[in-house]
This record gives structure tokens, sequence and C-alpha cells, in this order.
């Protein structure tokens, strides 16, 4: 039985509007072996596509939990991945500030 492939280091950074989540180590054994297999662009292009479409289908259920964590509305959610290095950056743009929307209510 394959093992389930989580990262091996998470950063999350709260700046503004802006959250950063920082994921290294995000490959697969099977999405490094693709990567490294077929001519550059083409391992690269397959495995970041097929990334970008998972997390394109995710969509909605990751920036709902952001939302009812931060409670703040997401604006936007931007993303890339590295198939040299295994890093992601997946990047969500708010609303409003956690620190305004957290001063008003006080």
């Amino acid at each position: 039985m394959e093992r389930e492939e989580v990262p091996k280091d998470i950063r999350v950074y709260l700046n503004d509007d802006l959250i950063l989540i920082r994921l290294r180590g995000v490959l697969s054994a099977a999405e490094q072996q693709v990567a490294k297999s077929l001519p550059a662009e083409n391992g690269r292009d397959l495995v970041k596509l097929t990334r970008c479409q998972l997390l394109e289908t995710t969509r909605p259920v990751m920036e709902a939990m952001v939302e009812k964590v931060i409670g703040v509305n997401v604006l936007s959610l931007h993303h890339d991945i590295s198939t040299v290095t295994g890093e992601r950056v997946i990047v969500f743009t708010q609303a409003t500030s956690p620190d305004v929307l957290r001063a008003r209510m006080e």
C-alpha cells in the first residue's frame, strides 16, 4: 500500500490582507519521477497542470475554511508549484485585513 504524501514543512504568513502559505516537500515520488523522466517542459507542465486542477477543484472548500478561521471574506486565491524544489505557494487575498476587522469590533 502506497502511503499518502504530505508536505514536509508548512509555513503560514499573514501580511495585511494577504495570507501566504508555503509548503515544502509536496511532490510525491511518482510526480518527481514524471517531472524527471519526460522532456523537461512536458514533465513539469503535466505535474503543474494536475496539481493546479486538484487545487482549483477544492478551491471553494479551501476558501470557506480560510474565511471561517480568519473571519474575513476571501477575494482571490493564487498558487504555483515548483517541480525543481518541490515547493508550493498559495496566496489568499482578503476583502480586508483581519487586524482592521478586529479593530472595528473593539
